[in-house]
């Protein structure tokens, strides 16, 4: 197969690979060891999530291609890009927690469901509870007017029984 054909297929990926990712984040990486790398690299084994690194130039066609031009003019030096199909939030801190560990990788930029966001858009995002804790509290919220009429309807019926029984232990006491 010609090289420009494989070129093409590569270009391709990378455009499936955006077009399938809720986030897309590029990343400087220079000045990681390749144990640091292959340490991130581990750490980002969640499913729906890659991160690998890509030529310039093929990042660059793909990204024009789809129609991101703004993004296509920043990429500039060694990059390695997450892609993660599902869940956004998770990878973004596993990424973060590692710039804290190290202070050797650096956020540039990304894609968030289709849209051009900063590094520190990306930041914010990391910031934020799991998808597990934002549900939990929305019903904890949901749950708490429910909690607050079943706890005063059930004073009332408690109040009533309580003032039934002095009733019945002063007739027993006549």
């Amino acid at each position: 197969m010609p090289k420009i054909e494989e070129k093409q297929k590569i270009v391709k990926a990378i455009e499936e690979d955006i077009k399938e990712s809720t986030l897309v984040v590029f990343t400087d990486f220079r000045g990681l060891t390749v144990e640091e790398m292959t340490n991130l690299r581990v750490k980002l084994r969640i499913p729906g999530v890659k991160y690998k690194v890509l030529k310039n130039t093929m990042i660059r066609f793909a990204l024009r291609n789809l129609g991101h031009e703004d993004i296509a003019e920043q990429i500039e030096g060694p990059n390695a890009v997450l892609f993660s199909k599902d869940d956004p939030v998770t990878p973004a801190k596993v990424l973060f927690d590692f710039i804290k560990e190290t202070k050797k990788l650096e956020v540039k930029g990304g894609i968030l469901e289709g849209k051009l966001v900063t590094a520190d858009k990306v930041k914010a995002l990391a910031d934020l509870p799991p998808r597990e804790v934002l549900v939990a509290q929305v019903l904890g919220t949901m749950q708490a007017p429910i909690q607050g009429l079943v706890t005063v309807l059930n004073a009332n019926i408690a109040g009533l029984v309580r003032a039934l029984d002095q009733i019945r232990e002063q007739k027993a006491a006549s």
